[in-house]
């Protein structure tokens, strides 16, 4: 298929230190450009050293390791070649309007370029296929069960409703395997067995449902927001009494209040023990 286009577009995607647009940095970046004259696209793909560490969760996500970058040149240092590169076209990507574009902007305005998107157009492919394929029960019980939706939002109605899609994706997924980005088969992991059910739709590194605490690479739990994000909640909040006494003041689940409390109070122990020992 042929684009319609009365602009050149690009097609981009970066890989990055981690999540945050403003604080990491691009590690990876790679284009296909359309051209609105009908000529072969054009393709670019390099490394860059990011200049800063690379977080853990974005490692395991896309593998590239700081040895890979040692050599590469500096976002600096390849500035031109891709202000050239994206020039005035269009943009697109999966997920770019929240991430690849912003990430850009934050990188090119760091070595003193202004990359406007205010007279770009931004298609975001993900958002279409979301906003098209929607997931919401209602789609849900479309899909699985071939039901038009009553009473959306009336509770009962949307429990009843749960207990069909439910009983849908068993069926259907029964003999399946799922296959991760990685390629690891978890064998028949939607079947009738609550244990296996439990184990694949949560998250192992989860600590509390309202996300605000996570387990990391090492199995210690870490802040999963605000300034300490990713350090050791019982020590940072063992040695910032301020800090800890204002997660227990503010708004925070009751469980995450109660996950703090008991890291502390285990840390307090452990030092004691460890003072008494070496007396």
């Amino acid at each position: 298929m042929d684009f319609n286009l009365d602009r050149d577009l690009v097609f981009f995607d970066v890989e990055a230190t981690g999540l945050n647009v403003i604080r990491d940095r691009i590690i990876q970046i790679a284009g296909i450009r359309y051209f609105k004259d009908g000529r072969p696209p054009r393709e670019l793909e390099m490394l860059i050293n990011p200049g800063i560490p690379i977080g853990w969760e974005a490692l395991q996500v896309h593998g590239i390791r700081p040895e890979d970058l040692a050599n590469k040149p500096t976002f600096a240092q390849v500035a031109d070649e891709l202000w050239a590169f994206f020039d005035d076209a269009d943009l697109a990507g999966y997920n770019c309007a929240r991430y690849d574009v912003p990430m850009l902007m934050e990188e090119f305005a760091r070595v003193g370029y202004d990359f406007d998107v205010d007279s770009r157009r931004i298609i975001d492919v993900q958002r279409i296929f979301y906003r098209m394929e929607p997931r919401t029960l209602r789609a849900a019980l479309k899909f699985y069960c071939g039901k038009e939706m009553e009473n959306a939002h009336d509770a009962l109605a949307d429990v009843r409703a749960t207990i069909e899609v439910f009983k849908g994706q068993l069926e259907r997924y029964k003999d399946v395997d799922h296959v991760d980005a990685d390629g690891n088969v978890t064998p028949r992991p939607v079947r009738n067995d609550m244990q296996a059910l439990h184990d694949f739709t949560q998250d192992p590194r989860t600590v509390d449902v309202t996300n605000r605490l996570k387990y990391n690479e090492k199995g210690e739990i870490v802040f999963n927001f605000g300034k300490y994000i990713g350090k050791p909640v019982a020590e940072t909040l063992y040695k910032d009494k301020q800090y800890y006494n204002w997660i227990l003041s503010k708004d925070f689940s009751v469980q995450v209040k109660r996950t703090v409390r008991k890291l502390v109070e285990e840390y307090a122990q452990q030092l004691k023990a460890k003072k008494d020992q070496s007396r």
